[in-house]
């Protein structure tokens, strides 16, 4: 695993009400999860619907500052998702997402997910 400066990204807040000018929060971004899957043969809509269907438990995580699932190819996919500290990670690594991709490995991918943990460099938050 690469060792980097945390580095802080600067995310606008909607305009208040009265007031002239956005406001700004500082949001912390500094560590990652970097995960490939490969789908069985045959299993590649499986894989496909059930990380699209993960978004929602992605959205209830608070520690998750952003979650993406990935497709690189028509049987090779991933999940990318952000977060402040390692106590988000683990948190993220030990949550619900992470509980049914385990229970189903078995039965959609050809391989055990590979998980990178990763520190981030730079990033462009929205807002």
């Amino acid at each position: 695993m690469l060792s980097v400066l945390p580095l802080a990204f600067e995310a606008r807040r909607a305009q208040t009400a009265g007031s002239p000018t956005p406001q700004k929060d500082t949001v912390m971004v500094k560590l990652a999860l970097f995960v490939r899957l490969e789908a069985k043969p045959g299993k590649e809509a499986a894989v496909a619907d059930f990380l699209a269907g993960a978004l929602p438990l992605a959205n209830a995580e608070s520690g998750t500052t952003a979650w993406f699932a990935l497709k690189f190819g028509p049987s090779t996919f991933g999940v990318f998702d952000a977060f402040a500290d390692e106590t988000d990670r683990q948190a993220h690594l030990a949550g619900p997402i992470a509980a049914a991709l385990m229970a189903n490995a078995a039965a959609l991918l050809a391989e055990a997910p590979k998980i990178e943990k990763v520190d981030l460099l730079a990033a462009k938050l929205p807002g």
